[in-house]
């Protein structure tokens, strides 16, 4: 399971697609996902980036809902089918975005290392809360109250602080190519540690 994280721009997203485009290239059965869901709870939480933000309470009680749901339901099954499982955000991302609203960032980890499924990668794409705020601003036309350089900064120092033997950090100012790169090498890395074969590289078996 590979999880990338990281502030909003930081290019997560494109990074997801490409990682499961390529792994899935060499006959991996990839599950492509992200956090919010598209479930009750994630919708709920999208609403009120933009339409009225809950209360800082309101807003971590949805996320552990929607997580919860989301490997229960996905998560867990993918893995167990054998399955390469990558989510755009995950769990780090409540730690950091509710840690910078007033909550103890290790309580956070603790409370969802409970429900969800750890990793196998990690991935941080590290970016400047001021970078970031130019290149959503160019993507979306607009910042909401979740993109604000404050808060943004808080953000990422908390996810900076995060210390996982998975985990591995990149600049995301750099080219995207490279990038994705640097990240197939950590997944083959992460893939050969755990004794998983490239499909492609075997290639199918006679009778």
């Amino acid at each position: 399971m590979l999880a990338l994280e990281g502030i909003d721009g930081a290019g997560k997203s494109v990074q997801a697609r490409a990682i499961s485009a390529a792994l899935a290239a060499r006959g991996f059965e990839v599950v492509l996902t992200h956090e919010p869901t598209n479930g009750p709870w994630g919708r709920l939480l999208r609403e009120s980036a933009t339409r009225g933000r809950l209360s800082p309470a309101e807003e971590l009680a949805a996320f552990l809902q929607d997580r919860e749901q989301h490997v229960r339901e996905l998560i867990r099954p993918s893995l167990a089918a054998g399955k390469v499982v990558i989510t755009d955000r995950y769990y780090f991302s409540t730690v950091a975005y509710q840690g910078a609203r007033g909550f103890d960032p290790e309580d956070l980890l603790r409370r969802n290392e409970a429900i969800a499924v750890e990793p196998h990668l990690l991935v941080l794409l590290d970016l400047d809360p001021a970078t970031s705020l130019g290149r959503v601003d160019r993507r979306d036309g607009r910042t909401n109250e979740f993109e604000q350089l404050a808060e943004l900064t808080r953000v990422r120092e908390i996810f900076l602080g995060l210390r996982k033997p998975y985990l591995l950090r990149l600049d995301a100012a750099r080219p995207a190519a490279e990038l994705t790169a640097e990240i197939l090498a950590a997944v083959d890395r992460t893939l050969a540690a755990r004794g998983i074969e490239n499909p492609a590289a075997t290639g199918p078996t006679g009778p």
